[in-house]
Protein backbone atom coordinates (compact mmCIF):
# COMPACT_ATOMS: atom_id res chain seq x y z
CA UNK A 1 0.00 0.00 0.00
CA UNK A 2 1.24 3.19 -0.65
CA UNK A 3 0.76 7.11 0.25
CA UNK A 4 -3.07 8.19 1.03
CA UNK A 5 -4.58 5.00 0.82
CA UNK A 6 -2.51 3.39 2.79
CA UNK A 7 -3.60 6.12 5.56
CA UNK A 8 -7.06 6.19 4.73
CA UNK A 9 -7.57 1.96 5.14
CA UNK A 10 -5.07 2.56 8.45
CA UNK A 11 -7.53 5.83 9.50
CA UNK A 12 -11.04 2.90 8.51
CA UNK A 13 -9.78 0.38 10.66
CA UNK A 14 -9.26 2.44 13.69
CA UNK A 15 -5.77 3.68 14.33
CA UNK A 16 -4.57 7.18 14.04
CA UNK A 17 -2.99 6.43 10.30
CA UNK A 18 0.43 7.70 11.29
CA UNK A 19 3.69 5.86 9.61
CA UNK A 20 5.52 4.24 11.17
CA UNK A 21 3.16 2.21 13.35
CA UNK A 22 1.70 -1.31 14.47
CA UNK A 23 -1.30 -3.29 15.58
CA UNK A 24 -0.64 -5.56 18.20
CA UNK A 25 -1.90 -8.68 18.19
CA UNK A 26 -4.85 -8.30 20.28
CA UNK A 27 -5.55 -5.20 18.33
CA UNK A 28 -6.17 -6.99 15.31
CA UNK A 29 -9.65 -8.57 15.18
CA UNK A 30 -11.20 -5.20 16.07
CA UNK A 31 -9.34 -3.27 13.34
CA UNK A 32 -10.41 -6.09 10.91
CA UNK A 33 -14.38 -5.78 12.27
CA UNK A 34 -13.73 -2.13 11.47
CA UNK A 35 -12.29 -2.20 8.20
CA UNK A 36 -14.86 -4.92 6.98
CA UNK A 37 -17.25 -3.05 7.71
CA UNK A 38 -16.10 0.41 6.17
CA UNK A 39 -15.47 -1.42 2.87
CA UNK A 40 -18.60 -2.78 2.79
CA UNK A 41 -20.57 0.72 2.23
CA UNK A 42 -21.40 1.39 -1.69
CA UNK A 43 -18.89 4.25 -1.71
CA UNK A 44 -15.97 2.15 -0.81
CA UNK A 45 -17.46 -0.67 -3.92
CA UNK A 46 -18.10 1.97 -6.53
CA UNK A 47 -16.06 1.92 -9.54
CA UNK A 48 -16.41 5.32 -10.68
CA UNK A 49 -14.56 6.31 -13.52
CA UNK A 50 -11.56 9.01 -14.50
CA UNK A 51 -12.00 10.61 -18.13
CA UNK A 52 -8.69 11.30 -19.67
CA UNK A 53 -7.86 14.16 -22.93
CA UNK A 54 -9.62 11.88 -25.40
CA UNK A 55 -13.35 11.00 -23.08
CA UNK A 56 -12.87 8.11 -22.85
CA UNK A 57 -12.99 6.31 -19.69
CA UNK A 58 -10.86 3.89 -17.13
CA UNK A 59 -11.99 1.89 -14.33
CA UNK A 60 -10.60 3.07 -10.97
CA UNK A 61 -9.83 0.38 -8.25
CA UNK A 62 -12.11 0.41 -5.58
CA UNK A 63 -11.62 1.37 -2.20
CA UNK A 64 -12.67 -2.32 -1.45
CA UNK A 65 -10.11 -3.90 -3.94
CA UNK A 66 -7.36 -1.87 -2.56
CA UNK A 67 -8.33 -2.89 1.01
CA UNK A 68 -8.22 -6.59 -0.33
CA UNK A 69 -5.01 -7.58 0.57
CA UNK A 70 -5.26 -5.74 3.85
CA UNK A 71 -8.06 -7.71 4.76
CA UNK A 72 -6.10 -10.82 3.85
CA UNK A 73 -2.96 -10.25 6.07
CA UNK A 74 -4.94 -8.99 8.92
CA UNK A 75 -7.26 -12.62 8.91
CA UNK A 76 -3.76 -14.41 8.55
CA UNK A 77 -2.39 -12.11 11.43
CA UNK A 78 -5.46 -12.92 13.53
CA UNK A 79 -5.18 -16.46 13.16
CA UNK A 80 -1.77 -16.54 13.98
CA UNK A 81 -1.94 -14.27 16.87
CA UNK A 82 0.88 -12.04 14.84
CA UNK A 83 1.75 -8.39 15.06
CA UNK A 84 1.49 -6.14 12.19
CA UNK A 85 3.90 -3.83 11.68
CA UNK A 86 3.91 -0.55 8.74
CA UNK A 87 6.88 2.11 7.84
CA UNK A 88 7.20 4.07 5.17
CA UNK A 89 9.64 2.25 2.40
Amino acid sequence: MFGDVAVTLLKLMGHSGTVPGALLSDQIPSALVRLKKAIETPDAKGQAADGDDEGTKAPRVSLANRAYPLVEMLTAAATEQCDVMWDKN
